[in-house]
């Protein structure tokens, strides 16, 4: 099952980057070319953010490199080391949490980082790769294993690679793989007035 074969049911005609962009766990082992490669955190490098802080880092392995992707590996969580093991690209998004022309705490950091790894996403479904990230990280281990600084913190995990097969997944990985794609209707998040009323924009 490839980035293409799962795109999602929109309520309303969506650009195909978005609707085709999911977060499968089968990757196949072919490696991701450099140039593929540069081009996905060239798309983050281009992200907005506040103040033009672009508080987005991360730290990449290819599994060509054993040790560093070890590293990596090793600040997910045991549920998504069984899959992201197969991948052939591992990262850590990290965010840096003040702004650097005055030192004050930007509490937009997450989000900025967020929208980098959308940037990032999107580029990597344009040249059919998949990307999967997951929350489910150990940030204190990252800062250990990385050498992490204060005022920096590790975000989240992301597995890249080219569409694998569901079929080689374990049971558990492969209902969820083989799972109908949901999402809330958007009358439960566009809002106008008060907050939970539907705008009416959205009808």
């Amino acid at each position: 099952m490839g980035v293409s074969d799962k795109p999602a049911k929109t309520s309303t005609p969506v650009h195909n980057l978005i609707s085709h962009r999911w977060s499968p766990r089968a990757f196949d082992a072919k490696p991701v070319e450099h140039d593929r490669l540069v081009s996905l955190f060239e798309a983050a490098r281009w992200a907005s953010s506040s103040f033009n802080a672009q508080p987005w880092y991360f730290i990449v392995a290819a599994k060509d490199e054993p040790e560093n992707y070890k590293k990596i590996l090793e600040c997910f969580v045991e549920f998504n080391q069984a899959w992201a093991k197969n991948a052939p690209l591992l990262a850590l998004s990290v965010a840096g949490l003040k702004f650097p022309h005055n030192g004050e705490t930007n509490r937009h950091a997450f989000h900025d980082v967020g929208q980098a790894a959308a940037n990032l996403s999107t580029q990597a479904t344009a040249l059919g790769l998949q990307v999967h990230q997951m929350a489910g990280i150990l940030p204190d281990k990252a800062r250990e294993i990385f050498g992490i600084p204060e005022g920096f913190e590790a975000v989240a995990g992301i597995a890249i690679g080219y569409p694998g097969d569901a079929a080689a997944l374990p049971d558990q990985f492969r209902e969820k793989e083989q799972a109908p794609r949901e999402r809330k209707p958007l009358s439960s998040f566009v809002f106008e007035g008060t907050w939970g009323k539907p705008s009416p924009l959205i009808r």
